[in-house]
């Protein structure tokens, strides 16, 4: 019982200053599907969309929306001019004409009336300032995972959403795999019995932490600044350090001022499909516990072997490590169900499980042709996507909250509901981060 979840990682860059718009080409000879004909959409009932960061993730999403009906893409925005570039191509080449604009800062993308909606592809340091811009801007968003770099940003991205009555879906595709929302059924509807523990493998042996461990070894001397490349506008909120090139495109993940290593990277979708199975979308853990090491020297601080245990209200331990092969195990007292991650392959014991169907009066969490459908979807009928901000900013605050346990080396003590670390000023401290001028959440 095995199938193909879409699944994509995380990469890279935003917004800027430096504006350079596309010229406007228009076709003498217009073709029937832009009236609405052979089957196309017509215009009046397109979505008109927006990409901010057109680094590999962003691309990745702008050539996933691109190839879905009812969607017109029309404008592009990178700090990096080379990004944007190869960016407005795609889009280009999929419509034959040159159309597509490009901008170096997304508040002059936001500023355009024609754009429904935007996708949020850039590093997560930038997603809370980007996605909160794009709802006042009154546009819906798909902000890819985590939802924000810190617990107090993700808190000011929902209450933008809510305030703004945005549609807003969190870029964690592996909940709307079918085997996945199958495997998290079986569980809310008892069929393992009474859930007691949430195994979480999340190992970091691939080539990416292997050459992240080489790179610590080596010296990262100060470079120049690469021509079209707004810098500046790339570290945004965070402190002006010298410019290094592994500190940006793809790299900057494993350095905590931009991300959150794996822990925020595949932790997310992990943990994201525990929270579904564990019916805990809306709240999270009451204690962590976790330990984990991480080099001292060097330009990447990110933890890269640990253990954590998590403690829910309810009783139920999450319990994860760096260990192979990445996904989750739902433990009950009748049985278990692991799911493997990316490729949402089933195992389960009993094997009999995986037979098992869900009845009408069961308790059921919906299918969808896929995570960007899904989306769409929530844009055209206004109904909640499957992962709204909050369930985006619950998974992530699991795993920034894992973080500053083994920062501090000390457990804490949670309170989901008024979302602060009990007795612990300095803890606090760290759930939102000091911001440069001129940002501010």
């Amino acid at each position: 019982m095995a199938r193909k979840a879409t699944t994509t990682r995380r990469r890279f860059l935003q917004q800027a200053a430096a504006t350079s718009v596309g010229a406007v080409s228009f076709p003498y000879i217009i073709p029937a599907s832009a009236l609405g004909r052979d089957g196309a959409v017509a215009p009046s009932e397109r979505i008109v969309m927006g990409t901010i960061g057109t680094g590999g993730q962003g691309r990745g999403l702008t050539g996933r929306f691109l190839g879905l009906p009812g969607v017109q893409l029309v404008a592009v925005c990178d700090v990096d001019s080379g990004h944007r570039d190869q960016a407005r191509a795609m889009v280009n080449e999929k419509y034959g004409n040159q159309d597509c604009a490009v901008y170096g800062d997304f508040r002059e993308l936001l500023a355009r009336k024609d754009i429904n909606a935007v996708i949020v592809g850039t590093p997560d340091h930038w997603h809370a300032l980007a996605a909160i811009a794009a709802a006042k801007a009154g546009k819906d968003i798909y902000c890819e995972k985590p939802l924000a770099n810190s617990v107090g940003e993700g808190r000011a991205i929902c209450k933008a959403v809510k305030e703004n009555n945005v549609i807003l879906q969190t870029g964690s595709q592996e909940r709307s795999g079918p085997n996945a929302r199958f495997a998290c059924e079986l569980v809310r509807n008892g069929r393992i019995g009474k859930l007691h523990t949430i195994r979480i493998n999340l190992p970091c042996s691939d080539g990416h932490h292997k050459k992240v461990l080489e790179m610590n070894e080596q010296p990262q001397p100060e470079m120049p600044v690469p021509e079209g490349f707004d810098y500046n506008m790339w570290l945004g909120h965070t402190p002006v350090v010298p410019y290094t090139t592994n500190r940006c495109h793809f790299w900057w993940r494993f350095i905590l001022t931009y991300g959150g290593g794996e822990m925020t990277d595949r932790g997310a979708h992990i943990i994201d499909i525990a929270q579904l199975g564990n019916n805990t979308d809306d709240t999270g853990p009451v204690e962590f516990i976790a330990k984990g090491k991480r080099s001292t020297t060097g330009l990447f601080n990110a933890f890269m072997d640990y253990r954590f245990e998590n403690i829910y209200a309810n009783g139920v331990r999450m319990i994860g490590e760096n260990k192979d092969p990445r996904g989750l195990k739902f433990e009950g007292d009748k049985g278990w169900i692991f799911i493997h991650i990316h490729g949402a392959k089933l195992e389960a014991e009993p094997a009999s499980l995986l037979d098992e169907k869900i009845g009408d009066s069961e308790i059921q969490l919906g299918r969808t042709p896929g995570h960007q459908e899904n989306f769409l979807d929530a844009v055209r009928t206004r109904k909640q996507p499957f992962a709204t901000a909050e369930i985006g900013h619950r998974t992530a605050s699991i795993c920034h909250l894992n973080n500053i346990a083994m920062a501090l080396g000390r457990p804490l003590k949670w309170d989901p509901k008024a979302e602060r670390i009990i007795d612990d000023p300095e803890a606090n401290a760290l759930l939102t981060p000091v911001m440069r001028s001129p940002w501010r959440l």
